[in-house]
């Protein structure tokens, strides 16, 4: 289910990718051009990147690719580093949780006011961020469980060269 889930994330997330270098690639075009330009090319370009960050922050929580500090990692000994990173993801789900509450609140709050060139409902804007802030939710709570019960993994040889300092 996580792979599947993951799986989509990323293909929304590739996709609004794809659809901000094009639509930038359109406003470039539209510059030197005979004709008048479009304006919701920017809006729709600005609101893609705002889902592309919030719908991959799932992923990126499952990955351990989100932004983190890795340097208990290099503590000897599991129980520290268990309690660490249960406590770490514990805090993330937290703050998901508040903001899935705001994201939540402002679907149901913003569905009057439209976005200024394209009229879309700007309660859509809000929705598509709500699934991923769900994601890092759920991801976090799951990846605590996984800390608790079977430990943090060992740092492999990879990721202590990426940490190691440069000798002289």
């Amino acid at each position: 289910m996580a792979r599947v889930l993951t799986a989509v994330e990323l293909t929304i997330g590739v996709a609004a990718l794809l659809l901000i270098f094009g639509l930038v690639l359109l406003q470039a075009a539209q510059r030197y051009l005979p004709i008048d330009g479009w304006p919701w090319t920017g809006e729709l370009a600005r609101f893609c990147l705002v889902w592309l960050t919030f719908v991959v922050a799932g992923a990126l929580v499952t990955r351990n690719s989100h932004i983190s500090i890795e340097m208990i990692d290099m503590v000897p000994g599991d129980p520290l580093r268990r309690v660490v990173r249960v406590v770490s993801c514990l805090i993330v789900a937290l703050v998901g949780v508040g903001l899935c509450a705001e994201a939540w609140e402002l679907v149901q709050t913003q569905d009057l006011l439209k976005s200024p060139a394209m009229r879309m409902p700007m309660s859509w804007l809000y929705a598509i961020s709500l699934i991923g802030f769900v994601s890092v939710v759920v991801r976090s709570l799951i990846a605590a469980v996984e800390y608790a019960v079977l430990g943090v993994p060992e740092p492999t040889y990879d990721d202590l060269a990426d940490h190691e300092m440069p000798t002289a």
